[in-house]
């Protein structure tokens, strides 16, 4: 599938590392470094802006290296750029360590992960159909 995409920043297009890789890294755009303090959260620029075609959503996902070494995640995540958005891709970091962290331009800073979804048309009921589950959540099959 081809993406139109407008590259504003001075980085390369974002990319898949590996043949099987299903997100593409995406950088950060910055004219100075932000820093971001324990439990601050930040919206940073990516230079980036696409036009995905109708049935398509990008999702935004933390980095798994950045969450494990630094406690660096995406307050939304996944985030979701849906397609009739045409604005700049801005990615909400936030820092869950205890330490500040450093964000450089041109870091790695989350993936993109293009993806289909339905819509659906709901249907009102007065009651749901019964399953074996039922009502149970939140742990109701145990931890083991």
């Amino acid at each position: 599938m081809k993406v139109r995409i407008v590259n504003k920043s001075h980085h390369p297009l974002p990319a898949y590392a590996t043949p099987l890789s299903a997100g593409m890294d995406i950088r950060a755009n910055l004219k100075e470094a932000v820093r971001l303090n324990p439990l601050e959260r930040k919206l940073i620029p990516t230079g980036l802006y696409i036009a995905l075609p109708e049935g398509y959503e990008a999702q935004m996902r933390p980095r798994s290296g950045l969450a494990l070494k630094h406690g660096i995640s995406l307050l939304n995540t996944p985030g979701t750029i849906d397609a009739d958005y045409r604005g700049e891709i801005g990615i909400i970091l936030i820092n869950l360590s205890s330490e500040p962290f450093t964000v450089n331009d041109g870091e790695r800073i989350c993936q993109m992960v293009i993806t289909s979804h339905s819509r659906v048309e709901w249907e009102a009921a007065e009651a749901l159909n019964e399953t074996e589950r039922g009502a149970g959540g939140f742990g109701h099959s145990g931890t083991k």
